[in-house]
């Protein structure tokens, strides 16, 4: 709970209950989110304007990130370097096919794209599909 509370302080978030539970949720899951995965999970106690809502303000603080995979938009937790001033999530997502979950690998960055000339990219989405670990 500290935790939870200390990452909305670091954000200069007010701590509500919603707040700490949509948090805990990302925390516990450790994987990629939809807005329909936590009103799934967070629905009895939050109607889903609620949890947008939350998802909104988290994207905006540099608590979560938006990825994008063949379902849809989820959110990921952002890494200790993100801010509201700057998103760092240029890494590679991957898709498990067996079980579904989307997964931030942190530690793969996406490779370097030359873009012809008058392009200039302001986000990356890369979306690997296969099988992870827990199915393989």
């Amino acid at each position: 709970m500290d935790q939870l509370r200390e990452t909305l302080k670091v954000h200069h978030l007010r701590t509500t209950t919603c707040r700490e539970d949509v948090l805990s949720t990302f925390i516990n899951r450790k994987n990629a989110l939809s807005h329909g995965d936590l009103e799934g999970e967070l629905g009895e106690n939050y109607d889903r304007v609620t949890i947008y809502r939350t998802l909104k303000t988290f994207l905006e603080k540099g608590i979560i990130h938006k990825v994008l995979d063949d379902e849809g938009l989820r959110y990921a937790l952002c890494s200790h370097s993100c801010s509201e001033e700057k998103h760092q999530h240029d890494h590679i997502h991957f898709k498990c096919s067996a079980c579904g979950e989307t997964n931030c690998l942190e530690n793969l960055h996406i490779p370097a794209v030359q873009l012809p000339e008058g392009y200039h990219p302001e986000h990356f989405n890369l979306l690997i599909q296969g099988v992870c670990p827990k199915c393989n």
